[in-house]
């Protein structure tokens, strides 16, 4: 046992913390009594505006004569609806994300040559400085791809000639490395976790140029480098539906309230990349194949409706699952009707699953997101519509694309670096004041009492 262990076991600990919860706890009344909006919620469950942004619009409902209506999920980029974006990349059998970070940084859709010179430089910025593989990542393992990435990000800032040098074009140059690197950093990293962690043998490839980066994410990860059109091109659309989701997700947000203070881009990034690993955000998505793995063993005939519910009735009962009343997957503080990334990743997981061991699954899937709703009505009396969300499905594709489950939320860090990125700027050049909303003290005075005569 070492110090640390033995430490959390001691007496003095146990006490010092139950000191802590009766002095930290707060009365859920005051709450109401004070108007606080938790989670900076509405009442409603709609966001508070905390600011304005040109970058994204995520609509999934309505607000007339102050009712809160439900439609169809939309996510817009830079005023283009994110299906016209998905249809037009795959009409022309092309690869996507590079065109929407472009358009997510500067503000407009590239013309061929722009694109063409904006791939290449992500492409050339790909490479991780000397030596930052050995020292940064492989030195230290970590059993948490994402805690590695921050670190890695943070640590850029030591790489960089001018790291405080806030000016747009400086600014930009940092963006595009970072959302360069990042994928080289969670590959790495996912390397090392597997020699350290896994007693399995560390694969290092060579960075492929000529690659787009979904390309270069399975060419770098898989040991013998091979991968199909088909399942670059879902990675690729898997990377372009994660890109960007408005302000007011809690990683933007976060990169926003940094950003705010002043302080460099990689301590920002960093921060949000902290912020997305939590399990009630991009975390989330290990959450979905978690109950997923519970519903597939524990439902004998997956294509029985009345098993499933029955099995989804005992996971809101905390019956079943991990026992938090959950249905992970269902639901999103904005979409109502429907998710578009889900609808969109859905129709694409289809075509990969058909005629595979996989198509049982996507169905298993299909039942859940079909049924769960009847099950939140009959068992809460819920009243609100609820919709699968992105991460219904997000790891199935993945699972699909043979990658290890520890990386699932690092790609969603991968792809989301180009909101983040253009978030950051958009706080810098507009924003002009910190961000720091109230919180309403309740603690009462007390009287100083001298050391020698606390008990």
């Amino acid at each position: 046992m070492n110090k640390m262990e033995e430490l959390k076991s001691s007496a003095m600990l146990q006490e010092m913390c139950e000191n802590f919860v009766s002095n930290t706890a707060i009365d859920n009344s005051l709450y109401n009594k004070f108007g606080v909006k938790r989670g900076l919620r509405n009442s409603d469950g709609s966001g508070v505006v905390a600011g304005i942004t040109n970058v994204c619009c995520v609509h999934g409902y309505v607000l007339s004569e102050g009712d809160k209506q439900p439609i169809e999920g939309e996510l817009i980029y830079r005023g283009y609806n994110v299906k016209d974006l998905v249809k037009g990349v795959m009409s022309d059998q092309r690869y996507g994300y590079e065109e929407v970070a472009y358009l997510l940084l500067f503000g407009e859709l590239p013309t061929k040559d722009e694109l063409t010179n904006f791939s290449r430089m992500i492409a050339d910025y790909r490479e991780l400085p000397m030596y930052f593989s050995e020292d940064v990542i492989m030195r230290n393992p970590s059993p948490n791809i994402m805690n590695k990435m921050a670190q890695a990000v943070l640590t850029l800032y030591s790489y960089d000639s001018s790291p405080e040098d806030k000016s747009v074009e400086s600014e930009m140059l940092k963006a595009i490395s970072v959302i360069s690197r990042l994928p080289a950093i969670m590959v790495t990293s996912y390397q090392t976790m597997r020699r350290f962690y896994h007693n399995d043998s560390m694969v290092m490839h060579q960075i492929n140029k000529d690659e787009s980066l979904a390309e270069s994410i399975l060419s770098t990860l898989r040991d013998d480098r091979s991968y199909t059109p088909e399942e670059a091109k879902l990675l690729d659309l898997c990377l372009m539906l994660h890109a960007e989701h408005g302000g007011g997700n809690n990683s933007t947000f976060t990169c926003r309230t940094v950003s705010s203070s002043g302080t460099d881009a990689y301590s920002a990034y960093a921060a949000a990349i902290g912020s997305l690993k939590g399990h009630r955000h991009g975390g989330a998505n290990m959450k979905v194949i978690e109950m997923q793995d519970y519903v597939k063993t524990g439902v004998h005939n997956w294509e029985s409706d009345t098993e499933v519910k029955e099995f989804l009735r005992k996971i809101l009962r905390k019956e079943e699952g991990d026992r938090s009343g959950l249905i992970y997957g269902m639901g999103h503080a904005v979409y109502t009707l429907s998710d578009p990334r889900a609808v969109i990743l859905k129709e694409n997981a289809m075509k990969l699953a058909k005629g595979t061991p996989f198509e049982a699954e996507f169905m298993l899937l299909d039942s859940i997101e079909r049924l769960a709703p009847e099950v939140f009505a009959e068992e809460r009396g819920a009243i609100k519509d609820i919709c699968a969300n992105v991460d219904m499905y997000s790891g199935l594709v993945y699972k699909m694309l043979k990658i290890p489950v520890e990386m699932y939320t690092g790609l969603f860090a991968c792809a989301r670096m180009a909101g983040w990125c253009a978030h950051r700027m958009e706080e810098m050049a507009n924003g002009k004041r910190i961000i720091r909303p109230a919180y309403k003290a309740i603690n009462l005075n007390k009287t100083y009492i001298p050391l020698d005569q606390r008990t």
